[in-house]
């Protein structure tokens, strides 16, 4: 199959500086498209959404701080590789600009080598990023709790992401040997999650894919968004940062898994989507502020004398 041409926006107020870049990427084979100030750049990307913007930072009128910024805080176009051209280099402006989520920064006088390597980095980033969550998704066996958590701790009907003290009743019947009620006591479906509809393809696909080990990368790709726009905007709606939403998710299988079955906690730091038992364990005790072993004697000897209570109501 023929592959189209990569398209390359490029907004520069320079008239032979914009016009030199245009010639040389159509002379290399992209699709161009030029515009000479902010705001008609910003026009251009939300038209023709191209793969790559390359942009001037001093302009009139509209920086390309702010022209960044506004193609960041649009769906569409938040997640478009984006290169800054400038005639600074202090650290001042390399910060403010990696800051605000630009993926690359060349320095002026650049010559048209240096931003066909920069150009080829960036474009061969995005695709591999793309191609290793298509093919990690493709793989990705089903989550601990979508695979029905019975199979860890039998006579415990589980929902998702729940509190971990509700599963007494119903645990208590198994452990006892009794029979559990007529009516099966389900616990909640309650979410560690909060209820911010436009963040619910954020927490969905961390729900679903927690165990696997994702970061924030893999979270940004998912939904169409560059890490920094991601990060920003989780933040300010919610205060946590996506990785810190990610961990969360982990701790509350973690405590679930450690209180309702006895498998190592090697096998449960590995079904939770972690390579090293010592990362896992670290992160267990500063939300915790016990390892995880010792947490599971704590609250499993709480269990027990609850489901006494139980048995003898």
């Amino acid at each position: 199959m023929h592959e189209s041409p990569k398209k390359i926006l490029v907004i520069e107020d320079d008239n032979v500086t914009r016009n030199l870049y245009l010639k040389g990427l159509e002379a290399k084979g992209f699709d161009t498209i030029g515009a000479d100030n902010g705001l008609a750049g910003i026009q251009q990307a939300q038209e023709h959404i191209p793969d790559l913007v390359i942009c001037d930072i001093t302009m009139p009128d509209m920086d390309g701080y702010s022209v960044l910024t506004t193609l960041r805080q649009d769906p569409v176009t938040a997640i478009i590789p984006f290169i800054f051209l400038t005639g600074s280099s202090t650290k001042a402006d390399v910060r403010k600009a990696m800051e605000l989520g630009a993926d690359d920064y060349l320095t002026k006088p650049s010559t048209l080598d240096e931003l066909l390597r920069a150009i080829a980095i960036r474009l061969q980033k995005q695709a591999t990023l793309q191609y290793w969550w298509a093919m990690k998704l493709e793989k990705a066996p089903q989550s601990v709790f979508a695979d029905n958590t019975t199979a860890i701790a039998e006579g415990v009907s589980v929902g998702v992401g729940v509190g971990d003290s509700e599963a007494v009743a119903t645990l208590g019947a198994s452990a006892s040997g009794r029979e559990a009620p007529d009516t099966e006591i389900m616990m909640p479906h309650k979410s560690i999650f909060p209820y911010i509809p436009q963040l619910k393809e954020v927490f969905d696909f961390i729900e679903a894919h927690y165990h696997q080990g994702i970061t924030l990368c893999d979270v940004a790709v998912a939904v169409g968004y560059s890490p920094a726009y991601l990060t920003n905007r989780v933040a300010k709606q919610t205060g946590e940062t996506v990785n810190c939403w990610i961990v969360k998710r982990r701790m509350a299988g973690a405590r679930f898994l450690l209180q309702n079955n006895d498998q190592t906690v090697e096998k449960i730091a590995k079904a939770l989507g972690y390579q090293d038992v010592s990362h896992f364990s670290r992160q267990f005790r500063q939300h915790h502020g016990l390892p995880p072993q010792a947490w599971r004697k704590e609250h499993q000897l709480v269990s027990q004398k609850q489901v006494k209570l139980w048995q003898n109501c």
